[in-house]
């Protein structure tokens, strides 16, 4: 999970970026603020991995926001006006995002900085990745390998995960703790109740994801199908004409 903040001096700007969070399964906001110099003392205070930073402010600039900050957390710069992209790659931001940002623009600027921050494992870590789940059974806990998860079902005070050996294994967690803890490239969330690997998916049918190893079908809400389908998107082969 990448923590976040946004900072722009106009709030309608920061009500729409916002929305753009919430519909990115991978990102975590944590605050807010019309202030640069508030955003400046949060950076003190909290880890934030990457900062949506308006350009054009009273109090200072983006531009020189990034110099105060000198390289601890990653930026992506927010702005109506084009000409200051030069001088943003120039201070190494992560992407230039032109307003009104839509939320497909929003989304392709976000998997670049989750690529520099979370970047792919390896295949020996993946090998080695693992977590202990606790089960109904006091004192039991169960090791699972993250690579052997195929999909993870919510159920109320307790989730089912699912795996390509096909077990279905109960643990006392909720899905907002694996969702942290999971590869957030390599998982996405698809309905309240529903959380998969990517990897496994072998066919996207209107509502419905299928996954290779199981029968199954995973449902896709309608709030998280949006989100869903702009980190498939790269995926997608179509005809150019």
């Amino acid at each position: 999970m990448i923590n976040c903040i946004v900072i722009d001096d106009e709030q309608h700007a920061i009500d729409l970026l916002t929305h753009h969070i919430q519909q990115t399964p991978f990102l975590n906001l944590l605050y807010s603020t019309t202030d640069p110099v508030e955003g400046l003392q949060l950076l003190h205070l909290h880890k934030i991995d990457l900062i949506f930073l308006d350009v054009q402010m009273p109090t200072m600039t983006g531009i020189d926001f990034i110099k105060a900050i000198n390289g601890k957390s990653k930026v992506i710069l927010t702005t109506a006006y084009s000409e200051y992209a030069m001088e943003g790659f120039e201070n190494e931001v992560v992407d230039y995002l032109l307003k009104p940002i839509s939320f497909a623009r929003f989304i392709k600027g976000a998997q670049r900085a989750l690529a520099l921050i979370q970047p792919v494992a390896t295949t020996a870590k993946e090998d080695s990745d693992f977590i202990f789940v606790k089960t109904e059974q006091k004192g039991k806990l169960i090791k699972i390998n993250i690579r052997d998860i195929l999909f993870i079902e919510g159920l109320k005070n307790y989730v089912k995960i699912h795996t390509r050996q096909g077990e279905g294994i109960i643990a006392l967690l909720n899905m907002k703790d694996l969702e942290e803890r999971l590869p957030a490239g390599d998982f996405a969330r698809t309905h309240k109740s529903f959380l998969l690997a990517t990897g496994y998916i072998k066919m996207i049918e209107g509502n419905t994801v299928h996954l290779e190893h199981t029968a199954e079908i995973v449902p896709v809400g309608d709030s998280y199908k949006e989100a869903f389908m702009s980190l498939m998107k790269e995926k997608i082969m179509t005809n150019k004409k």
